[in-house]
């Protein structure tokens, strides 16, 4: 290993590293919404996936069942979610998101995004096109 290597740390670290950083800053423009990251996150996916379960959730924000059932929890008591009975298991649920929770996802949307593109404007359009592609494969070769 180089010594630039040496002094960041492994590739996992620096990740984790990159995620916290952009988590606390995502977080920070997501207060004014109400919203924690694993919410916004929640009803992005939920909006995408129409009926997604509690498990699918749990597995997309990486957190245990439980912790997803709650945070699930707060976001039907605001209205934001609305668990249906899923007609294929009656044990389980299919995730949708309410009116509500579109509108106030498409005003945090335009927040998140404003501050997005704050932390990328130092980066060329190529090098944030080869940073998502790169996060996107890793991610995929992880799977």
């Amino acid at each position: 290993m180089d010594s630039h290597r040496d002094a960041v740390g492994s590739l996992t670290f620096l990740v984790r590293k990159v995620w916290l950083n952009m988590r606390s800053a995502i977080g920070a423009e997501l207060k004014e919404f109400g919203l924690s990251t694993s919410q916004y996150a929640t009803l992005m996916m939920a909006e995408a996936q129409p009926g997604m379960s509690v498990a699918d959730v749990a597995r997309e924000v990486a957190s245990s069942r439980q912790a997803a059932n709650e945070m699930l929890g707060g976001l039907e008591r605001e209205g934001l979610i609305e668990r249906l009975p899923n007609p294929d298991d009656r044990r389980s649920h299919r995730i949708h998101v309410t009116e509500s929770g579109r509108t106030l996802l498409a005003r945090a949307r335009v927040a998140v995004d404003r501050r997005e593109a704050e932390l990328e404007a130092a980066f060329a359009p190529e090098q944030r096109e080869a940073a998502r592609d790169w996060l996107e494969g890793v991610s995929g070769a992880c799977r």
